[in-house]
């Protein structure tokens, strides 16, 4: 008995063994499934599109004055600060005239005196030439008296040197006079400008116009030429801005054609518009300045920094699609049949509204109504599964109740 135990013991177990082996539920078949990705999609329409242009700059004014100080003499009044608005005619400041007014009496001085000096010039020249006739007949008596050996030679050598001497001053007369005209107007001028200084020393402004900087104080002593305030016409400021040299050529033809190219940028809570009026002519690593008039009713100051938004001339058969849109620089897909098909495409630009960024593509394939991927997905391939999501749905998920094989 002893023996034959293990022996049942085995039997019995294999026993078992078949029992549940006959009696096990059935295997049901795997059934494999591919993966579906959740994706959003966006209907196309190629059209006619402007692309836009992000432009850094600064606020300039071409027509900036720089008054100045006529000559040296010490401000007397100053009437505006900087920033004022002033129209044009309005006095800024004032000089002292007591420095002025000396300068001015002398010339008018100068110029009496040459006048007087003239007048004396043409009596004296006429006495003299009284004065050279009584030499000359004086000469002539001498000659005769020696030639008929009535006379001493010495007399006559003299009553010679006598003419020679008047004929010369005669002559240095008549120089004068021709010469008055000339010195004249050289005194009329100075005396010109005496005026003209003497009227700068009241600064007034040559146009409506902005302050833009008060360099000196009342009572400071300036010398002449010294920048005493600079002002610069508050209706003709100017972005100046640069562009990749690529654009300038774009940009340059369609100003010849008569386009007009706008720009707009914001200013704190002022909403700003330019448009494109100049291109530099030279360019260099950085690109090529551009100039850009400001709206008129603008209030921004000289030297402001933008960041404007400029338009591009319009290009046609385009499609604008937002950057997640785009795959490898150079790619997207389209939605056909539930299944994914890369499509190369052109850049040909960008446009930016306020935050919003769409990227500007065209292709021949990309026809109206064609539906477009503009979920990112890194591994993205032709001929991938996958499930248009309602819009507004938020992120994307792999379908649900999928497995793979």
């Amino acid at each position: 008995m002893r023996r034959f135990l293990p022996l049942l013991i085995l039997l019995l177990a294999i026993a078992g063994f078949a029992v549940l082996r006959a009696t096990r539920p059935a295997n049901l078949p795997v059934e494999a499934r591919e993966r579906v990705w959740q994706i959003e999609g966006l209907t196309v329409t190629p059209s006619a599109t402007q692309p836009t242009l992000v432009l850094y700059g600064r606020v300039e004014a071409p027509d900036r004055v720089r008054a100045a100080a006529p000559v040296g003499g010490r401000i007397l009044e100053l009437k505006v600060r900087d920033g004022d608005r002033v129209a044009a005619d309005t006095v800024l400041a004032r000089l002292d005239p007591r420095d002025l007014q000396p300068r001015l009496v002398q010339a008018e001085a100068e110029l009496e005196r040459e006048q007087i000096r003239h007048r004396h010039d043409i009596d004296a020249a006429r006495q003299e030439k009284i004065l050279l006739n009584l030499a000359q007949a004086k000469v002539a008596r001498f000659e005769k008296l020696k030639n008929a050996r009535l006379g001493a030679e010495s007399a006559f050598d003299q009553a010679r040197e006598e003419v020679a001497r008047v004929q010369l001053s005669l002559t240095l007369r008549e120089q004068a006079i021709a010469e008055h005209p000339a010195r004249r107007a050289q005194l009329q001028a100075k005396l010109a400008e005496a005026r003209r200084d003497a009227q700068r020393g009241e600064i007034t402004a040559a146009f409506d116009a902005r302050i833009g900087k008060v360099e000196v104080a009342a009572g400071d002593q300036v010398q002449a030429g010294q920048t005493v305030l600079t002002l610069y016409a508050a209706e003709a400021l100017y972005l100046r801005a640069r562009i990749p040299a690529i654009y300038a050529e774009e940009l340059r033809s369609a100003l010849q054609r008569g386009e007009t190219l706008l720009a707009a940028a914001e200013f704190g809570s002022e909403r700003i518009v330019a448009r494109l009026e100049r291109i530099a002519g030279e360019a260099d690593a950085r690109g090529v300045d551009v100039l850009l008039r400001l709206d008129d009713n603008s209030r921004l100051p000289v030297g402001a920094f933008l960041n404007a938004t400029l338009q591009r001339p319009q290009v046609e058969n385009i499609v604008a699609l937002p950057p997640s849109a785009l795959h490898g620089g150079d790619r997207v897909y389209l939605v056909q049949d539930g299944r994914l098909s890369a499509v190369q495409v052109r850049r040909a630009g960008e446009r930016r509204d306020g935050e919003r960024l769409q990227l500007l593509v065209r292709a021949e394939t990309l026809l109206a109504g064609s539906t477009v991927m503009i979920t990112h997905l890194p591994h993205a391939i032709d001929g991938l599964a996958v499930e248009l999501l309602p819009p507004n749905t938020g992120h994307v998920l792999p379908a649900s109740g999928t497995a793979s094989p």
